[in-house]
């Protein structure tokens, strides 16, 4: 092979690397401003990324290392059982990259059973050991007979702190609930809202970058956008 024809196919080969770098860096970059959705294989995933899609904040449903610790915020959603949910999120190995999210600083938002997953265990069919962030427990309600377990539909939001998230949207707001356990933390200051369903529990809970709720804002209509919009502009 000629000298010429040879140096022509190095070049060719520099400029494929080169172009392979520069859509690798302008990816990194796009996933530096995006919203990064947990996929463990459970959970209201399409409602929770339209619900981002309406206030326009870009996010992205995945269940790769590298692109949730890349991303500007991080979504943990999720609908299901308690210890079936935290096998999946062993089995995609993505318990570390969630610790590593929240001990980064960036913004995390934990959606139903995605505040529960946060807890150190529950007792939802037994003991189940969660990702142990926020101490405490995730425990059944106990409560009146005439009360149906359950809790779902509409109920009212307390707030307990001016939490970022809550700007613009008023105290004693309705919110929209399905669930059968509640999280009951060791320390109560991190509460950041509460509810009462038979006894008062907390509702949703905020400790620095970190702000998780029982109710879903996907399908909380406008008081749910606007906590999805503020999350997406919010900074932890």
């Amino acid at each position: 092979m000629s000298r010429e024809r040879c140096l022509g196919k190095g070049a060719s080969r520099r400029a494929w690397v080169g172009r392979v770098r520069r859509a690798n860096f302008f990816s990194i970059l796009q996933e530096l401003d995006m919203i990064a959705i947990i996929d463990y294989g459970m959970g209201n995933l399409r409602s929770v990324s339209k619900a981002f899609e309406a206030v326009g904040h870009q996010a992205t449903v995945t269940r790769d290392p590298r692109v949730i610790g890349n991303a500007s915020h991080v979504v943990l959603p999720g609908v299901g059982a308690f210890g079936d949910c935290m096998a999946n999120v062993d089995r995609y190995g993505l318990a570390e990259p969630i610790r590593t999210a929240i001990q980064s600083g960036k913004p995390f938002l934990g959606i139903c059973l995605g505040l529960q997953l946060l807890f150190e265990e529950s007792e939802e069919f037994g003991a189940h050991k969660g990702l142990g962030i926020i101490p405490g427990k995730v425990k059944r309600f106990a409560i009146d007979q005439s009360l149906k377990v359950p809790h779902m539909g509409w109920n009212r939001v307390s707030l307990e702190r001016r939490c970022p998230l809550f700007d613009g949207i008023p105290n004693e707001s309705y919110w929209y609930f399905v669930h059968s356990f509640y999280v009951d933390p060791s320390d109560k200051a991190v509460a950041a809202t509460t509810t009462d369903y038979g006894a008062t529990f907390v509702s949703s809970i905020w400790r620095d970058n970190v702000v998780a709720c029982q109710f879903h804002p996907e399908k909380s209509q406008a008081v749910g956008l606007q906590l999805v919009k503020n999350f997406g502009s919010w900074l932890g």
